[in-house]
């Protein structure tokens, strides 16, 4: 799969209007795209497994989107054949009493993951830029005067950079995902999450009280992407409308990102395989 024209390392600008979201690649049938998502996966696992035995990378994974993009679905899809011991899932939703008295970076930075394992975060700190953005939070916080400004959001976007930029240097990689998905992609979500019972609970009234904000989240989007994307630590921008060629694209992504770690199992010193095979022999004698 070609992933050059999705990844942005801030080379060149993210044109949000001119990015297709119904892209399917070179691709022709979903059945061709699907056989690539079942190798990715069997990747995916072997890779994960001397990830984890080595202990020497850590990657973190963010999915960012507009509602209903299918962030849980892929979520769900992609790394359901992992080893759970090395894979933790955080949503972040809108921040508690107690996050709201720390800095915004803080309930991130908690959870940051291991060396050895994988930390996928279901939307990010990257809200504090997008949602914080467009409703203009940061004015309504417990914030000193100072930190108000009008450049309250270009502050934050260096911090992540620098943030970003601080855990590539600490041995974790940072794959920074962006569901996009059309407006009428999202009607069609959102009509399929009322007529359907058992998708009701992902329903809220808020989702389409945020839609009205669309070409506001549009622009946000696009803003952060561009002042936040960097060669070590790049946007990939997925085209969505179709879930099934996000899902193989967001696998191929990556499994190529493991393959750049290379991950190994440990090798063992002498004297421990020579305790090894003294310890074979107790068990067969």
């Amino acid at each position: 799969m070609d992933i050059k024209k999705y990844r942005f390392t801030g080379k060149r600008k993210f044109h949000i209007k001119d990015f297709d979201t119904s892209d399917i690649g070179k691709f022709k049938t979903k059945e061709e795209v699907l056989s690539v998502m079942e190798d990715n996966l069997k990747l995916m696992e072997e890779y994960q497994d001397k990830l984890y035995a080595e202990g020497k990378n850590g990657i973190l994974i963010i999915f960012q989107a507009m509602d209903a993009a299918g962030k849980d679905g892929a979520i769900k899809h992609i790394f359901s054949g992992l080893n759970p011991q090395g894979v933790d899932v955080y949503s972040f939703k809108q921040p508690s009493t107690e996050e709201l008295k720390h800095d915004y970076l803080w309930r991130a930075n908690k959870v940051m993951p291991q060396r050895g394992k994988i930390a996928i975060f279901n939307r990010s700190y990257y809200e504090d830029v997008l949602i914080g953005k467009v409703h203009e939070l940061y004015k309504t916080q417990e914030l000193p005067d100072r930190c108000r400004g009008d450049n309250v959001i270009e502050e934050r976007y260096e911090q992540i950079r620098n943030l970003e930029k601080y855990l590539w240097e600490n041995g974790i990689m940072v794959i920074k995902f962006f569901l996009h998905i059309s407006k009428d992609e999202q009607k069609k979500q959102f009509l399929e999450r009322i007529d359907d019972k058992s998708k009701n609970w992902k329903f809220s009234k808020s989702d389409i009280e945020e839609r009205e904000y669309w070409d506001d989240y549009q622009d946000a989007y696009e803003k952060a992407i561009n002042a936040t994307a960097t060669e070590k630590n790049p946007w990939y921008v997925i085209p969505s409308d179709k879930r099934w060629y996000a899902r193989t694209l967001i696998s191929e992504i990556i499994v190529r990102a493991l393959k750049e770690i290379d991950p190994q199992y440990p090798e063992l010193s002498k004297e421990a395989q020579a305790d090894l095979i003294n310890c074979k022999k107790s068990l067969i004698d």
